[in-house]
């Protein structure tokens, strides 16, 4: 048996990201003071493409026959992966969180061409959708910043 969870232990968790950053904040009450908890940093999401991939697909001969080709342009976009594998990181903090029974919900703000990411991996992980979302790329902005936004979500 799980011994019950304090109510003064709960929270409402705030996730401010983009695909290199994401602050996450605990606040105890939905108009509360925010407080930073952790960093997910994503250093590949800065690096160019080809930085990423290490060589290129190379060539092979056909199993019979004279022919060869390359074996490149099998390869999903290298960047697109990091996201998701970095929103996946994120996703499993804040479900976490929200199976334990101490998280009361969470905020989702985050750049636009990020969010969807975030918001799937997160529904793959808690059945529990976000209070509040706000599609907007404002990370290392300013906890004033945040609370506006959160206020007017």
């Amino acid at each position: 048996m799980t011994p019950p969870i304090d109510p003064g232990n709960r929270h409402f968790l705030v996730v401010v990201a983009d695909e290199s950053k994401a602050v996450i904040y605990r606040r105890d009450n939905l108009s509360g003071p925010l407080q930073e908890i952790t960093t997910f940093h994503n250093d590949a999401a800065r690096q160019k493409t080809g930085d990423i991939l290490a060589d290129k697909g190379g060539r092979s001969f056909d199993s019979y026959g004279q022919g060869r080709h390359t074996l490149a342009s099998e390869k999903s976009d290298p960047k697109r992966h990091l996201a998701e594998k970095f929103a996946r990181a994120i996703a499993e903090y804040v479900a976490a969180d929200v199976h334990q029974g101490t998280c009361r919900g969470y905020a989702l703000i985050a750049a636009p061409h990020f969010l969807g990411t975030l918001r799937a991996e997160l529904g793959h992980r808690t059945s529990t959708g976000p209070y509040a979302t706000v599609d907007k790329n404002i990370v290392g902005e300013s906890l004033d910043v945040i609370e506006k936004l959160l206020a007017a979500a």
